[in-house]
C-alpha cells in the first residue's frame, strides 16, 4: 500500500472510508479515527487528511493541526521497529535525556527520525506509566524498564536476525 502525498491507493482510501463509516458518528470523532487509522497503517498518509476533513466537515488545517499537534501519530511510515524514550519527569530524573543522546548513536537515528534503511525510528514520548522502574522504553509496543543504552543496544542486535 504506497500513496504520495496527493494520491492513497484505492486499498487505503477504501480502508480510511471504513474507518470514518464506522466512528463519524461518535462526537469527537476525529481523535478516535486519526487512531483507528494509525493502529491499521503504522501513520495518518497526510494524504488522508483531505478525505477525513471533508468526512467531518473540518477543513484540512484542523484536521492537519490535530495530527501535527500530537506527536503521537505520524505523517510517515515508521520503521520496522519503533523505539519510543520516556522523557517524563520520573525517567528524565533517572537519565532519559542521556539515553536518548546515546539511543541516537545506537540506533543511528535521530529523535522523530527514522534511519536511513527503514529498520528503525526513534520516538521521544511523554509517559509510558512505568515510573516506577525508570527510564523506560518501549520497543514495538514491549515496555522495558531500567533501560540502559547497553540494553538497548542488545535489543536491536536482535533485530538483523528477526
Amino acid at each position: 500500500m504506497t500513496e504520495t502525498v496527493t494520491e492513497l491507493s484505492d486499498d487505503v482510501r477504501a480502508l480510511v472510508d471504513g474507518i470514518v463509516g464506522r466512528l463519524a458518528a461518535e462526537p469527537g470523532a476525529l481523535l478516535p479515527i486519526l487512531h483507528a487509522v494509525q493502529d491499521t497503517l503504522g501513520y495518518v498518509p497526510k494524504a488522508a487528511v483531505p478525505q477525513i476533513a471533508q468526512a467531518l466537515n473540518l477543513s484540512r488545517a484542523e484536521v492537519h493541526g490535530v495530527v501535527t499537534y500530537y506527536h503521537h501519530f505520524r505523517g510517515e511510515p515508521p520503521g520496522r521497529h519503533v523505539v519510543q524514550i520516556c522523557r517524563a519527569e520520573a525517567c528524565q530524573a533517572l537519565g532519559a535525556e542521556a539515553l536518548l543522546a546515546q539511543a541516537q548513536t545506537v540506533l543511528g537515528c535521530t529523535a522523530h527520525g527514522t534511519r536511513a534503511d527503514g529498520a528503525v525510528s526513534l520516538e521521544p514520548v511523554y509517559c509510558l506509566g512505568l515510573c516506577a522502574l525508570s527510564p523506560a522504553v518501549m520497543v514495538d509496543d514491549k515496555l522495558h524498564g531500567r533501560m540502559t543504552a547497553q540494553r538497548l543496544e542488545a535489543i536491536a542486535a536482535t533485530w538483523s536476525t528477526a
